[in-house]
């Protein structure tokens, strides 16, 4: 197929038969997700307005089949291309898109270019560097090579990545060698790495390493990828070191050229900050806040089982195979199956609910199992062939018995969206049973001092939970974190920092901060 008489009609013809032969799981795993047309051309329109006239030097280090070198000659015009190269690591579209781009000034390799050393010479360096790199997951990177690209990856640029990087981060800082001295680089990467603790290194390189001049954050609702559910952004910056008092511009919606907000971020800011998805939408930090919900609440994840449907059963399950209720403890159904944020509890604490769910937990050896128990010995042999061979079962001993966790009476979902009825993705449970929850909730313990005044007061616990659902949304999810689609999640670090000045307005003794040492000593005592 020739270029010259495709065009980028052609390029997006070769690009849908050669994605129809992969798999959608094989392209996810090595996280080939292809850059729409109109975005390419918008990323290299603003690239335009921050380059110097003349000739420039091209570089993508993530090729595929080229939406970005079409997009560049389509913009800026092939007479500004002094050079351009592409590596590409996949021979599937490589190869074929070698054949496409001939006859054109594209020199493309076939090769990894995590591991192609950088040109010495600053004249064989690169004006412009435009890459959508391969979103591959941390756990999809081998041991030896993780090691490798951590090894390069600080050697060229003095910032250590953490193991949970994905494969992105090493990509942008691997390519800063690459980079002639002003050179200016546009990546498209998830948004992740600005909340998340192991983009705290990429972070530091982008105020430290060279000048940050732009981050635009797409919605989270207006997916980039039909084929990845994936928060993106567009990060620019220039090889060049920071000026003194520099600010970021910080843009959010819309498109690259026409974003919905914008807002001009101090470095000394983005320092102190560690979730940049607050700008621009939520650009002021909270200032007036004292407490958060962590001075009153200790957050643990809810228990994993294991194997769900091996573990969890309905009450009428357990007493038709014969299973010892003993052996069972009262477990939450998924947020989805909760219809009502409050759930009661009946004489035996059992949640009345319908259906009644209860999670397998035993710690006798196989053997006590074997000889006491033979209808729940019958069952668990069931699992042996199965859920048994799993990776929690694996690492527990025995293989059935469930992590320790006590009923809480205040839960949290995990993950959500929000809805036409709601624009809250969190729910706050209160739970007045002895039911405990898989890790779909977080699980909210009173502190000592919040376990005090529970228990002089039987109605704090619903102010408690009233004020919980009080917090504005955009509070919660300024502390969060959000992907493609917009499903926003929740770790349990992120909503100990969410601020609960409302709670502590509910303590007489923590209502004023002088008072707070007092109340204090008084628990101690």
């Amino acid at each position: 197929m020739s270029q010259g008489k495709c065009g980028e009609a052609g390029r997006l013809e070769l690009q849908a038969d050669l994605d129809g032969r992969k798999t959608p799981q094989e392209r996810n795993r090595l996280g080939q997700f292809a850059t729409p047309t109109l975005l390419a051309l918008d990323i290299l329109r603003y690239a335009k307005q921050l380059l110097p006239r003349g000739g420039l030097r091209f570089l993508d280090p993530a090729f595929g089949t080229g939406s970005f070198f079409s997009a560049f000659r389509k913009v800026l015009g092939r007479q500004r291309l002094k050079a351009a190269v592409g590596f590409e690591i996949d021979e599937h579209y490589g190869e074929p898109s070698a054949q496409f781009w001939r006859g054109t000034d594209l020199q493309l390799q076939l090769a990894d270019f995590t591991s192609t050393p950088a040109p010495r010479s600053e004249a064989a360096k690169f004006d412009l560097i435009i890459c959508n790199p391969p979103y591959v997951r941390h756990h999809h990177l081998e041991a030896a090579e993780k090691l490798r690209l951590q090894i390069d990856s600080e050697r060229l640029t003095g910032v250590k990545l953490s193991g949970l990087a994905g494969l992105y981060c090493y990509f942008m800082l691997l390519a800063h060698e690459w980079m002639a001295r002003d050179g200016v680089a546009g990546w498209l990467i998830p948004s992740e790495f600005m909340d998340v603790n192991y983009g705290a290194a990429i972070k530091r390189y982008l105020l430290s390493n060279v000048t940050l001049l732009r981050i635009h954050r797409f919605d989270p609702n207006d997916v980039q990828f039909n084929d990845a559910l994936v928060s993106s952004a567009v990060v620019w910056f220039k090889n060049s070191p920071p000026p003194a008092a520099h600010s970021v511009q910080f843009t959010f919606g819309g498109s690259l050229l026409s974003p919905r907000a914008s807002c001009s971020v101090p470095v000394s800011t983005l320092l102190a900050e560690s979730k940049w998805t607050r700008f621009p939408v939520s650009r002021e930090r909270r200032i007036s806040s004292q407490f958060t919900i962590a001075d009153f609440l200790t957050i643990k994840r809810g228990i994993a089982t294991g194997g769900n449907r091996f573990f969890i059963k309905t009450r009428e399950e357990i007493e038709s195979q014969n299973l010892p209720m003993r052996f069972f403890r009262p477990i939450l159904p998924s947020p989805r199956a909760l219809k009502s944020d409050e759930v009661e509890g009946d004489s035996r604490g059992w949640p009345i609910l319908d259906p009644q769910l209860f999670v397998l937990n035993c710690s006798l050896r196989e053997e006590d199992v074997r000889r006491d128990w033979p209808a729940l010995w019958a069952y668990l042999e069931k699992g042996k062939s199965g859920v048994a061979s799993g990776y929690l079962c694996t690492s527990r001993n025995p293989w059935y018995a469930q992590e320790l966790r006590q009923p809480s009476p205040f839960l949290c979902t995990y993950m959500g969206r929000g809805n036409s009825k709601s624009s809250r993705p969190f729910r706050f449970i209160l739970n007045q049973s002895q039911a405990i929850a898989a890790n779909v909730y977080l699980l909210l313990y009173p502190r000592p001092e919040l376990t005090v005044a529970l228990a002089a007061s039987r109605n704090l616990k619903f102010k408690v939970w009233r004020a919980l659902n009080d917090i504005k949304p955009e509070v919660i999810l300024g502390e969060g974190r959000v992907y493609g689609g917009g499903l926003h999640k929740l770790e349990p670090r992120e909503l100990a920092k969410v601020p609960a000045d409302e709670i502590a307005a509910l303590i007489p003794s923590w209502a004023r901060p002088a008072r707070q040492a007092d109340f204090l000593e008084a628990v101690a005592a």
